[in-house]
C-alpha cells in the first residue's frame, strides 16, 4: 500500500512541474507578444491621427470648408472665453464694491463714536470749569 501513495505523489509533483514550466512559457509568450504588439499598436495609432489630420485637406474645396470649419469653431471659443472673463470682472467689481461700501460704513461708525466721545468729554470739561 505505502508505494501506491508514493506514485500517486510523485504523479502529482511531476504533473505540477509541467503545469509550471507551461504556465512559465505561456507568461513568456505573452511578453514577447507584448512587446511587439505595443510599438505596432502606437505606429498604427499615429498612422490614424495623421490621417485624420491630412484628410481634411484633400482637396481645395474640402480644406477651405476646414478652415471655416475651425475659424467658426475658434470664434465660439473666443466668445465663451470673453463671457466668462466678462462675468468674472463683473463678480470682482461687486465685491469690490461690497468691500468698499463695507468698510466705510465701519469707517464712518467709528468716526461717529469718536465725535461723540470728543462731545461727552468737552461737555464734561465746560461743565467742570
Amino acid at each position: 500500500m505505502p508505494s501506491t501513495s508514493t506514485k500517486a505523489s510523485t504523479a502529482t509533483k511531476s504533473k505540477a512541474k509541467t503545469t509550471t514550466a507551461s504556465s512559465r512559457v505561456e507568461q513568456a509568450r505573452a511578453a514577447a507578444e507584448r512587446v511587439v504588439d505595443v510599438p505596432v499598436g502606437a505606429v498604427l495609432e499615429v498612422s490614424d491621427r495623421v490621417s485624420e489630420l491630412v484628410e481634411p485637406f484633400a482637396g481645395r474645396g474640402a480644406a477651405q470648408k476646414q478652415l471655416k470649419s475651425y475659424g467658426t469653431s475658434l470664434r465660439r471659443t473666443v466668445k465663451r472665453t470673453e463671457r466668462r472673463g466678462a462675468g468674472a470682472r463683473r463678480k470682482a467689481a461687486a465685491e469690490a464694491r461690497k468691500t468698499r461700501n463695507r468698510v466705510e460704513r465701519e469707517a464712518r461708525r467709528r468716526q461717529q463714536r469718536v465725535e461723540q466721545r470728543v462731545r461727552k468729554v468737552t461737555d464734561q470739561l465746560t461743565s467742570i470749569r
